[in-house]
């Protein structure tokens, strides 16, 4: 057992030696080993890991130059901010098992919107968000300029306007880390968000244009650029917590260049790790083995393919800890 590393890795080292428990230690081990021969690793956020906060070990896993890009859905991009400038007005329900159809519209009533356990608070959350985002997005047009999602939010977190309502350290937040850094992000299907959904609000008032904010098609070209120019040598790994868009949309970005674009180069994703509670199923693409993604042409016979069947909120940091060797 190496001496370098920290309680938490020890721990892991010593107890995780089967089943489950094993195949992450297998993929953690993986990633690391595929940083240390030079490789780069993108990260694909689903589901409501922000709003699990995430955000305290992903944080430092983006300081430390562990993920090179992140795809993520558009609640994951928001959720990291909202939990930072309003943590202290979430409110907990432990036993949500034993909410009746009633107690959930008192919830909505009192403006919270509920993910499992956890309620989001509308006001603090989402409207503190909008005074400041809406003003960016109206200042772009003004100026004819357009953006991308990510890069709108970039601009509020680094403008300095919401450290006035900051609610937890800043180091916990993944999103600060990521603008701090200016790390590649795509979000695939923004428009399902909060966010997206008051900009559409504003497009169909007629208070702003579609186009000042960049769209998919727009993402994924950008995402073949930057894979072009980033997967020579050891190339780059895919570590997908949860499925859906956030990981289905980039990972396509090889078939596409390989089929689409008939660069019969290119190099396959050379590391894949999934992190699901998706059991495998008919029909499934969460559910889906790694081995049919080599017949979709994401992944390569020999490529490192590993994949955790369990809940994210515990093995995702658990995993970054190993990584960061604390």
């Amino acid at each position: 057992m190496s001496n370098t590393r920290g309680p938490i890795s020890q721990f892991m080292e010593r107890n995780y030696l089967h089943f489950n428990a094993a195949a992450m230690m297998d993929a953690a081990k993986g990633y690391e080993t595929h940083l240390d021969e030079g490789g780069k690793m993108m990260i694909t956020l689903a589901g409501a890991m922000s709003t699990a906060e995430l955000g305290i070990s992903l944080a430092e896993m983006i300081r430390q130059d562990k993920v090179a890009i992140i795809s993520c859905t558009g609640a994951n991009l928001e959720e990291d901010i909202m939990n930072l400038v309003a943590h202290s007005h979430y409110k907990r329900v432990p036993n949500y098992r034993d909410l009746s159809p009633q107690d959930e519209w008192d919830l909505l009533e009192n403006h919270y919107n509920r993910v499992t356990d956890t309620c989001i608070p509308e006001e603090e959350a989402f409207r503190r968000l909008q005074k400041h985002i809406q003003k960016i997005w109206m200042d772009a047009e003004a100026a004819g300029e357009r953006y991308f999602p990510h890069e709108f939010m970039y601009k509020m977190l680094l403008s300095g306007d919401l450290e006035q309502y900051y609610e937890i350290d800043p180091k916990n937040s993944w999103m600060l880390a990521a603008a701090e850094k200016n790390l590649p992000i795509v979000v695939p299907g923004w428009e399902d968000s909060t966010m997206g959904n008051i900009f559409a609000s504003y497009v169909m008032k007629k208070e702003l244009t579609a186009t000042t904010v960049k769209g998919g098609i727009e993402y994924m070209g950008w995402l073949a650029d930057w894979y072009i120019a980033n997967s020579g040598g050891k190339g780059i790994g895919f570590f997908q917590i949860g499925g859906g868009i956030a990981g289905d949309f980039p990972i396509c970005v090889v078939p596409m260049l390989y089929q689409d674009m008939e660069m019969e180069n290119i190099p396959f994703w050379s590391y894949f790790c999934q992190i699901s509670d998706s059991t495998t199923s008919y029909g499934s693409y969460s559910g889906a083995v790694p081995n049919e993604k080599i017949t979709w042409g994401k992944l390569d016979i020999h490529t490192p393919k590993f994949i955790v069947e369990s809940d994210a909120t515990i093995v995702a940091p658990l995993m970054f800890a190993w990584i960061l060797k604390q």
